[in-house]
């Protein structure tokens, strides 16, 4: 079912004067959300609330409206005060099937709503500043990063020598550590001690990268992570209205470490954290073989995305395999083209040497994961042994895996959006502690659960579970804290964290929705910011 676009609010018994009946196609037209016994609620195309299959629309159902070319007058603070003048005022911007019977409505004092955006200049050009001001900072960093030995000592110099040694055309000695270390000294001499374990088809498309000199082509690389970083928060913005103000929602993305570390970086993370959000906005809007098409190119991080697909398999979305599995088809082809046969046999030998040595820093230490393995081996492993807490860690991640996929299944397909949304957050968190390798930028994607649950946070009656949630949202969001785990290689602390984060997403999702002050937006140009008072008796 879609959703119609529109705005409207349903007045209590404090207002005087007749009230406006609609029609059922009225509502098909154009209506979005009411407030009905003073709490909002969101009305689909069928004509029934959103999560409440007994209650639907009828000729005799009472609203008194605020479209939303109302609510943009009323923000300029003009209000009409009869039918008729709203009507010569909204002509042309509604559906001509919305027949309004009887009644006039009554003139709203501006007080009686408050609105999610101020649409005045001054916050306008305040808004504008900031996010200039936010793309001045993160080009310059990217410029002041891009100098030798800092820029070699990142982890895009991986990448690069990747993307090098396929423009060389020694792409089936790609997974040759001796070949790497030959070509590494030679152009990155004071390069850290890594290795190029990405998937073959990422360097051969990044051989354009490849081409031109390493500070050339990092600085290429960090330009186009800082337009991702610019362009991710408007392009969410309008599935997380909170906070409401534009500068402390833009401020929230600026203090989560991970996004600045993969800018520093030169990391991918970013562009994973892209294909999720895409994926999100995809999936939510009942397009799933796209979703799942654009969510193939996660594949260059296969580590966070085979969990994700094995989620969304569980739920028999089988559109958004099928797009998936097509784009992974053609992404398989590239890296044949890339390394050939020997090349994937080789880098399939290279990933089977990274899972069995956790401790080699060359991989990427465990310790140094905010994952399942990198929180249970530092602490069992000179206890138990490897092979026993490989066999914890496989326990426990498809545990996890197959506990969300149930309780996803179990809250049912959304017709509830907020259902949904709290889901694929929660997917999100399970898909990155479940992967085998993991650095702190890679904790990237967080963001979007970190937003929507503060869109769903809990009324004060949930005091233990707005305890926990609140904590750990104020934990992701303190840049010092990230720092300090990083000093002490105590980032595997991050763990328990993310599954408090997990249990409290879990148990936010089971409760009601009509519990949770939740605000559908349509665009956050044009939404109520609170529930005006409704009639006891709808």
């Amino acid at each position: 079912m879609s959703r119609v676009t529109g705005t409207y609010a349903y007045f209590g018994s404090g207002w005087s004067g007749q009230r406006i009946l609609f029609l059922k196609e009225d509502v098909q037209g154009g209506l979005a959300s009411v407030v009905q016994s003073g709490a909002l609620r969101t009305l689909l195309s069928s004509g029934k609330f959103q999560g409440d299959n007994a209650s639907s629309v009828g000729p005799q159902t009472r609203f008194a409206v605020i479209p939303a070319l109302f609510v943009r007058m009323a923000t300029h603070g003009k209000w009409p005060g009869s039918c008729a003048q709203y009507r010569d005022q909204a002509k042309g911007s509604f559906s001509h099937k919305r027949r309004i019977q009887s009644g006039r409505i009554p003139p709203v004092p501006p007080s009686t709503a408050q609105f999610a955006l101020n649409s005045s200049k001054s916050i306008r050009i305040e808004t504008v500043l900031a996010f200039l001001g936010c793309a001045i900072s993160l080009m310059s960093l990217v410029v002041l990063v891009d100098r030798p030995p800092i820029n070699e000592r990142t982890d895009f110099s991986v990448t690069y020598l990747g993307s090098r040694m396929v423009y060389l055309g020694l792409g089936p000695k790609l997974y040759d550590l001796a070949e790497q270390q030959k070509l590494k000294s030679q152009l990155l001499p004071n390069a850290e001690p890594l290795i190029y374990e990405h998937p073959p088809f990422e360097a051969l498309l990044l051989v354009p990268l490849g081409a031109l000199p390493y500070k050339t082509a990092f600085l290429i690389w960090g330009i186009i992570n800082a337009a991702i970083w610019l362009f991710l928060p408007y392009l969410l913005r309008p599935y997380a209205p909170v906070p409401r103000d534009d500068l402390a929602y833009l401020l929230l993305w600026l203090l989560f470490l991970p996004l600045g570390g993969a800018l520093f970086e030169g990391q991918s993370s970013l562009l994973m954290l892209l294909s999720y959000s895409i994926t999100f906005i995809q999936l939510r809007s009942g397009r799933d073989f796209s979703a799942g098409a654009i969510f193939g190119l996660a594949l260059f991080k296969f580590q966070f995305a085979l969990p994700f697909v094995l989620i969304i398999l569980l739920q028999r979305k089988w559109r958004f395999i099928k797009g998936f599995l097509g784009t992974a088809t053609a992404l398989g082809v590239l890296s044949l083209i890339a390394v050939g046969w020997r090349g994937i046999v080789t880098y399939i030998h290279l990933l089977m040497g990274v899972t069995a040595h956790p401790d080699n820093s060359s991989y990427g230490a465990a310790k140094g994961m905010a994952t399942i393995q990198g929180f249970v081996y530092p602490l069992l492993a000179g206890t138990f042994g490897h092979a026993a807490v490989s066999v914890i860690v496989a326990a426990v991640s498809v545990f996890l895996i197959l506990w969300t996929a149930w309780h996803w299944k179990k809250a049912g397909i959304p017709a509830d959006l907020r259902t949904f949304d709290l889901m694929f957050a929660v997917t999100i968190v399970v898909s990155l502690v479940t992967s085998l390798h993991m650095f702190t930028p890679d904790l990237s994607p967080l963001i979007i659960t970190m937003l929507l649950v503060a869109r769903y946070f809990p009324e004060r009656g949930h005091t233990f579970l707005r305890l926990v949630l609140g904590t750990t949202l104020v934990m992701f969001w303190m840049p010092p804290l990230f720092l300090l785990l990083l000093a002490r290689h105590w980032v595997y602390l991050w763990f328990p964290v993310l599954m408090m984060l997990t249990i409290g997403i879990f148990k936010l999702a089971g409760i009601p929705a009509e519990k949770i002050p939740s605000i559908q937006i349509v665009h956050p140009t044009a939404s109520l910011a609170g529930v005006l008072e409704g009639d006891k008796s709808n």
